[in-house]
């Protein structure tokens, strides 16, 4: 349940960013005067679409994953953590990649970025699966 807690702020923050950038939105509140820098570079589009729309996309499954895996029906399932393992480290890597592009490439940050970065990297360390799962055998002797 932590893990649909945490991707609530996420939710929130790319939302934002998105009626921003569709133009619903009229003037974005940001520290670093940057966000406006990202918001129109080129890299605020992926595949056609505002990254904050992949964002948005990306918080909701995160959500309802999280969500469906407290269900007593998948308490037992071994899919629904490791599915938003998977779902976590994806977001990870994405968010290092624009990260990357804010720092080095477009020489501006955006804070609204950053926090949904963080964001993304707690739910990365909350969906880990700590211990790692052992597998069930009989003891072998050396």
């Amino acid at each position: 349940m932590a893990i649909a807690v945490a991707a609530l702020p996420g939710l929130f923050i790319s939302a934002y960013l998105l009626l921003y950038r569709m133009g619903l939105y009229g003037e974005i509140v940001c520290g670093s005067g940057s966000c406006e820098t990202v918001q129109a570079s080129e890299y605020s589009l992926f595949l056609g679409l505002p990254v904050a729309a992949w964002g948005v996309a990306w918080y909701v499954a995160v959500f309802l994953l999280a969500f469906l895996s407290t269900q007593p029906r998948f308490a037992a399932a071994m899919w629904p953590p490791r599915l938003l393992f998977l779902l976590a480290a994806g977001g990870l890597g994405f968010s290092a990649y624009l990260t990357y592009v804010e720092l080095f490439v477009l020489d501006a940050i955006c804070w609204w970025c950053v926090t949904s970065a963080v964001v993304t990297l707690v739910i990365f360390l909350l969906a880990v699966p700590w211990p790692p799962a052992r597998e069930v055998g009989p003891a072998t002797s050396v």
